[in-house]
C-alpha cells in the first residue's frame, strides 16, 4: 500500500480530492490517499499550501517526495525541514493557460485595442494602423517552460522575441540573452516585456527604477510571473511619468490586492485577480500520479526543484 498525503486547506481539498483519487486508481498499484495519514505511514506529500499545510517535514520519515500542486514554491524551497525531493507542478494546464493570457494581452496592447473599446466617440479616424507584428519586439524574462511556451506561441504570431535567462539557453526562433550585460540589451529592445522569472532573493525588484529607464518609451508591462519582480513604486512612477504606456499585471506582493492599491484606480494599469495561470484539477491529477508512479518504479522525479536556485 503506498499511502499519499493531501496536505493544504479545505478548499484546495474540495477543488483536488475527486481528480487526485481518479488519477491514483489508475496507478499499478494500490494507494491510499487521505488528509489524516499518521506523519510515519506517508509515503508522498501532496502540497498545496495555505491552511493545514505542513511547516515541520521532520516526523514524514518514511516520505519519497513532496509533490507541488502548482508551480510557485517560494513557500516551501527555503523550510529546513524538508530534506527530500520537492517537485513543482509544470503542465497541468499551467502552460496553455499562461500562453493564452500572454497571447492575449499582447496582441491588446500591440493592436491598440484599448482605444476602440473605450474610445467610441462618433468619430471615424482611419489614418493609424498598427505596424505588423514583426515591427514589435517582445522581451520575455525567464525561459522555464511558460516563459518558453509563450516565446513559442509569440514567434508564430510574428514577433521577434528576445528571452533572456539567468544562465545560457538556446531556443529556436528566438534570441536568447542572459546575464547581466544580456539583461540590459532584452530590456532595451522591449516594446512589450513579459515577466515570468520565479521569484527568489535574486529576482526579487528586478523591474525597478533602473532596469524600467532602460526601457523604450511608451513600452508595455505584463506581468502574469510574481508581484515581488516589480518594484510598485517604481512602475507607478514610470507609468505617471508616460515613460511606460501602460502594465497590465495578473500577480502582486499582497494577494487579493487590497481595495485601497493605486494599482486598481490607474488609469494606464490594468489588474487581472491572478488568473493568468491556474492548475487544472483534472490535468494535475496526472502530473502528480506520473511523479508517484516513477517514485515508486525507481525512475527520476519529473520537474525536480534546484533547491539552491529556489525553482
Amino acid at each position: 500500500m503506498t499511502n499519499v498525503l493531501f496536505s493544504g486547506g479545505d478548499a484546495a481539498w474540495a477543488e483536488y480530492e475527486a481528480p487526485l483519487r481518479a488519477a491514483l486508481s489508475e496507478l499499478p498499484f494500490t494507494t491510499a490517499f487521505s488528509r489524516d495519514h499518521a506523519p510515519a505511514d506517508v509515503d508522498y506529500i501532496v502540497f498545496g499550501g495555505g491552511e493545514r499545510a505542513i511547516t515541520d517535514f521532520t516526523p514524514y520519515t518514511r516520505a519519497k517526495a513532496v509533490l507541488r500542486l502548482w508551480a510557485g514554491v517560494e513557500d516551501i524551497v527555503d523550510n529546513e525541514t524538508l530534506t527530500i525531493p520537492l517537485a513543482r507542478m509544470v503542465g497541468g494546464g499551467l502552460d496553455r493557460g499562461m500562453v493564452e493570457w500572454v497571447t492575449g494581452h499582447t496582441l491588446r496592447h500591440h493592436l491598440g485595442m484599448d482605444a476602440h473599446i473605450h474610445g467610441q466617440d462618433g468619430v471615424w479616424r482611419n489614418d493609424i494602423s498598427p505596424p505588423l507584428a514583426r515591427k514589435r519586439p517582445v522581451t520575455i524574462l525567464g525561459l522555464g517552460a511558460l516563459g518558453q511556451a509563450c516565446g513559442d506561441a509569440l514567434v508564430q504570431l510574428g514577433f521577434p522575441v528576445t528571452g533572456w535567462s539567468r544562465s545560457a539557453k538556446e531556443i529556436d526562433g528566438m534570441n536568447c540573452l542572459h546575464g547581466s550585460d544580456g539583461l540590459r540589451e532584452a530590456l532595451s529592445t522591449a516594446s512589450i516585456l513579459v515577466l515570468l522569472l520565479p521569484l527568489t532573493d535574486q529576482t526579487e525588484n528586478t523591474l525597478d527604477a533602473k532596469a524600467l529607464s532602460l526601457l523604450p518609451g511608451g513600452a508595455f508591462v505584463l506581468n502574469p510571473g510574481r508581484g515581488g519582480l516589480i518594484d510598485d513604486d517604481a512602475l507607478l512612477a514610470a507609468l505617471d511619468a508616460g515613460r511606460v504606456a501602460h502594465a497590465t499585471l495578473d500577480t502582486f506582493r499582497t494577494e487579493p490586492l487590497p481595495a485601497d492599491h493605486r494599482y486598481w484606480s490607474h488609469r494606464q494599469v490594468t489588474v487581472t485577480p491572478h488568473i493568468a495561470s491556474t492548475t487544472r484539477p483534472d490535468l494535475a491529477a496526472e502530473v502528480i500520479a506520473e511523479n508517484i508512479r516513477r517514485g515508486e518504479s525507481g525512475e527520476p522525479f519529473l520537474h525536480l526543484v534546484d533547491r539552491d536556485a529556489g525553482y
